[in-house]
């Protein structure tokens, strides 16, 4: 150990021989001088590393997907605290990441009405998938909604579009993954899900579809695809999902059966159909006009331009709520008969990814249920830009994770024809990563 006054010694020594070699050049060792060059170089790149993260535009992996991470947790914090200031008092719960399940009773006249809300986010979680399904791989089938959101894995589902008790035929609009299954009923309004690089958005608009006919020298215009006939004049086209069989074809009319777009088959009688067969049922005189020289028959439907490019459509009616406003078209639509206090069944949806489902419990003490307007305001009251009504009375059942939640007829919900479910997808290599 060097004492205390030894090193005093040794710096008053050293710096006298420093001080003294720096005022003489010439005794300066070039080597010293290299030393301490390169000891000025290395300081300064030392500050620059320091410096570099900084000012750089780039981020370490780890770094970004801290990032990524801190904000889904932010956004679905957010979204929980603005649900339960915004339906404060009520009960919630939230099934998934991005849904939020809310219970409720609201009063009109003092009477009380039982109301079912979820509330969903595909910002908040984008691996929410919306789209409508049907009872079995036929239209012509049944099923409850909890059987039919069981059999897609869902966890929310609700009711969908009207039917034909019947026989369980969607009597409006429906698209599922860009196939046309059928038609719209009177123009009535129908919902549009689009799916682009991760988002889905949404559009409401009133639903025509452009069919047609081709042959070799003559074009037909097709009122409508897959739905029960409403007048003699018109020119229908049945696909095998419709059924084994076609319908009978119109009185003084006839179905024509195409396979390989070549004409198989004129009958007036029910026409079994393959799997890449179709049926144009028709009066006598479109089918003159489509079998004339034994032509080949193609068929096209196109999208109205708004909707090209959207992945399902569901159609039902009337409106509630267009641009932000009270709307209840139902007249235009011709649904008077459903527009007094009833349960009901009604979706709509906010421009920055925010999609509502909700019922309404009715024809009971505990809950009285509601007009088509008193559902169009509740339906703007909770932030609807846009709103339609489903199909509602004893239809109307929201499944939430495993049961049926509202107060529908039985803890099944009756057997509907089709249904609009929310399921949670992964991508393939989501689910490899996470093992």
């Amino acid at each position: 150990m060097i004492r205390s006054g030894t090193d005093d010694y040794y710096r008053a020594y050293f710096g006298y021989h420093f001080s003294e070699y720096l005022s003489h050049k010439e005794k300066q060792d070039a080597r010293i001088n290299a030393i301490i060059i390169l000891f000025i170089i290395s300081l300064l790149l030392a500050i620059l590393g320091i410096s570099k993260p900084i000012f750089a535009n780039t981020q370490h992996i780890d770094d970004v997907k801290l990032t990524q991470d801190t904000e889904k947790i932010y956004l679905q914090e957010n979204f929980e605290k603005n649900i339960k200031n915004k339906y404060s008092g009520s009960y919630i719960t939230f099934p998934t990441k991005g849904v939020a399940h809310i219970k409720k009773v609201k009063y009109i006249n003092s009477k009380p009405i039982k109301i079912n809300i979820v509330e969903l986010n595909t910002n908040v979680n984008p691996y929410l998938k919306i789209q409508p399904q049907i009872a079995s791989n036929k239209l012509n089938s049944k099923s409850s909604v909890r059987k039919i959101a069981q059999r897609q894995g869902a966890t929310i589902a609700i009711n969908g579009g009207f039917f034909k008790p019947q026989t369980g035929v969607p009597l409006g609009a429906l698209m599922i993954n860009g196939e046309v299954l059928t038609g719209p009923i009177y123009n009535r309004v129908g919902i549009a899900i689009f799916e682009d690089s991760g988002k889905t958005y949404f559009k409401m608009d009133n639903i025509a579809f452009d069919i047609k006919a081709y042959t070799n020298n003559a074009t037909v215009q097709i009122d409508n695809i897959n739905q029960p006939r409403m007048l003699l004049t018109h020119t229908l086209l049945y696909t095998p999902i419709w059924g084994v069989k076609s319908p009978y074809a119109p009185q003084n009319g006839y179905n024509i059966l195409v396979s390989g777009n070549i004409i198989k088959k004129i009958s007036a009688n029910p026409i079994e159909m393959g799997e890449n067969d179709f049926v144009i049922s028709a009066p006598k005189s479109v089918v003159s006009k489509l079998a004339k020289n034994n032509n080949n028959i193609s068929v096209k439907i196109n999208v109205p331009d708004n909707l090209k490019g959207a992945q399902h459509i569901i159609g039902a009616g009337p409106y509630l709520v267009k641009d932000s406003q009270i709307y209840v078209d139902y007249k235009t639509q011709k649904l008077q008969a459903i527009s007094g206090k009833n349960p009901r069944s009604a979706v709509g949806y906010k421009n920055d990814g925010t999609f509502i489902i909700v019922t309404i419990d009715g024809r009971e003490k505990a809950s009285v249920g509601m007009t088509l307007y008193e559902l169009a305001k509740l339906m703007k009251n909770i932030g609807c830009e846009y709103a339609m009504n489903f199909d509602g009375g004893s239809s109307s059942a929201m499944y939430v994770k495993g049961r049926i939640v509202n107060s529908a007829v039985n803890q099944e919900g009756i057997a509907v024809s089709n249904a609009l479910v929310v399921s949670e997808m992964y991508p393939d290599e989501y689910q490899l990563s996470s093992l």
